[in-house]
């Protein structure tokens, strides 16, 4: 059963994709629920559909763009979503991130992630620190060590600092195939709440032994590069969407990709960059109806080849 606030951001989401024509058809199905998976290291129910930050929030406090990516995070909340993935690397997106949900007075509702990208203790403290201003909180929720840098002791300090309470959650990531064997040694070696890789219908390589050593380890999975920089929807731009995709409650491209993305169970959840409202409200749908089985994963891989 929804609570009365639950009903409350699906009125707000339906109110959202009524006012975006593409997306009016799924009007009734925004106000399904949100699917969740658990965090295996503490049974914590996270929401499968989040939002990425690299080059979409590198913008400065007094842009305009500010306004769209306040409406982005409202969609966010108000579509039952919370994960937002950011990092000092990204720009001044930490910033812009902290100032967003600052303004929309959103920090209770929403699973703050961030990076530390920094070879030494110092260093690696000091802009750890820096997010902790940057994102205007006292506790950050996940901090991972980006792209494997100086890991073994950044890792330790990350451990420090939640055994303080200051981080909820730690882990290390990358994003592109070629880092796989390196981040699986990492797991295999470190204790880690999560790791973040890419995987999508064109880079599949996790399926063969990350998403397994995960599932069967209890590490949470962040999927980044889900469309791999919009490449993969530039394949299908100007094409309709196959009769099939009603099988599995998907009326958008973007959505048959993040779809079979989230149909591997091991996946805990997916964060596409976006600084639309429209997409995010798209994405969010993603979450939601019936996953692909293997048939009809294999149809959405066929459609994008």
């Amino acid at each position: 059963m929804q609570t009365r606030r639950q009903l409350l951001h699906r009125s707000a989401l339906l109110a959202t994709i009524a006012a975006c024509g593409t997306l009016w058809p799924l009007f009734a199905r925004a106000a399904e629920p949100l699917r969740m998976r658990k965090i295996p290291t503490s049974g914590e129910l996270l929401p499968v559909v989040g939002l990425g930050t690299s080059r979409t929030h590198d913008i400065s406090l007094d842009d305009s763009e500010m306004q769209d990516l306040l409406e982005v995070l409202r969609v966010l909340v108000e579509g039952g979503a919370k994960l937002i993935d950011t990092a000092p690397s990204y720009g001044n997106a930490d910033r812009v991130v902290g100032e967003l949900v600052q303004r929309q007075s959103a920090r209770e509702q929403v699973f703050l992630a961030t990076k530390v990208s920094s070879t030494g203790r110092e260093r690696g403290l000091a802009q750890i620190e820096d997010s902790f201003k940057a994102l205007q909180t006292d506790t950050i929720d996940l901090i991972q060590v980006h792209n494997l840098q100086d890991t073994s002791t950044q890792l330790g300090l990350l451990r420090e600092l939640k055994e303080q309470g200051r981080i909820r959650y730690i882990g290390v990531t990358h994003y592109v195939e070629s880092a796989h064997d390196r981040l699986l040694e990492v797991l295999k070696q470190e204790p880690v709440d999560f790791v973040q890789f890419n995987y999508s219908v064109s880079e599949r390589n996790a399926e063969k032994q990350l998403l397994p050593y995960c599932a069967d380890n209890g590490i949470a999975t962040l999927i980044n590069r889900p469309f791999t920089r919009g490449n993969l929807l530039s394949r299908v731009k100007g094409k309709p969407l196959p009769a099939w995709a009603a099988e599995i409650d998907a009326s958008s491209w973007a959505q048959l990709l993040l779809k079979f993305i989230l149909a591997e169970p091991a996946v805990t959840a997916v964060i596409p960059a976006t600084s639309t409202p429209r997409y995010m409200a798209d994405n969010i749908l993603a979450g939601q109806g019936r996953l692909p089985d293997a048939r009809q994963r294999q149809l959405v891989v066929e459609a994008f080849q």
